[in-house]
């Protein structure tokens, strides 16, 4: 399904930000679906008629099964720049997920290291450091509780593979629908209740501070959260 206009939350001459779809790879794999990064092609080119095709660069990643708010750039400076903002960690992110467990305590924080095993795609949090692992730190906080599910906003300060969905699985909290990380079910809809909600900064070429906001999926589950936007 290609994407829209309504799928698209803020664009300047540099950047694009779309409220990415759960189920939606971000670049190709040799599964063979098409990737956002090219959906993104194909509606900048139609957009601006450009007959040779637009500039479009990865500048993060979202996990397949995630949806929410992730950012394209349009030129190769907006590119270098926003890549380089997020590995001096400079971008604020947020995320919303849902769990079935509360947390034991309303907000904490949680560091790992974190180890991948590549055969499984899976990533493994370990106490202590040591060769082969990385350093991972998020803050999170319960926003509320609706029909027996607990919504936690969630700060990650690294961005680590996997890092949301394990360091929550590692305090007895996976996410609703990731089977892959504890939970009992696994969704029929390749999707789990991780959500990229929020991005702040300043933009690098304007120096103005930009902050991007994505509505929850509107599934009839997901946006009864939109309840505890403003907490």
């Amino acid at each position: 399904m290609p994407i829209t206009d309504n799928d698209v939350i803020y664009e300047d001459n540099h950047l694009l930000a779309v409220n990415k779809r759960a189920g939606y790879l971000v670049q190709a794999d040799p599964g063979g679906d098409e990737p956002l990064e090219d959906m993104v092609n194909k509606y900048l080119t139609k957009k601006y008629e450009k007959p040779n095709g637009a500039f479009v660069g990865v500048v993060h990643r979202l996990d397949r099964p995630v949806s929410g708010l992730i950012l394209f750039a349009k030129t190769s400076k907006g590119l270098e720049r926003m890549q380089q903002l997020f590995k001096d960690r400079e971008i604020r992110k947020t995320y919303w997920a849902v769990v079935r467990r509360p947390p034991q305590d309303t907000e904490g924080k949680l560091i790992h290291w974190l180890s991948r095993d590549r055969k499984q795609n899976i990533t493994k949090t370990h106490k202590g450091a040591a060769e082969g692992r990385v350093y991972a730190e998020l803050d999170y906080r319960l926003l509320g509780e609706l029909d027996g599910y607990y919504l936690l906003e969630v700060y990650p300060l690294t961005g680590r593979t996997h890092q949301i969905r394990a360091q929550l699985s590692s305090m007895g909290c996976p996410i609703v629908g990731d089977h892959k990380y504890g939970y009992p079910r696994g969704s029929l809809r390749r999707s789990i209740c991780l959500h990229a909600r929020k991005l702040s900064f300043i933009h690098p070429i304007k120096k103005e501070p930009i902050e991007l906001f994505a509505k929850t999926p509107r599934d009839g589950f997901w946006d009864r959260f939109e309840v505890f936007g403003d907490a």
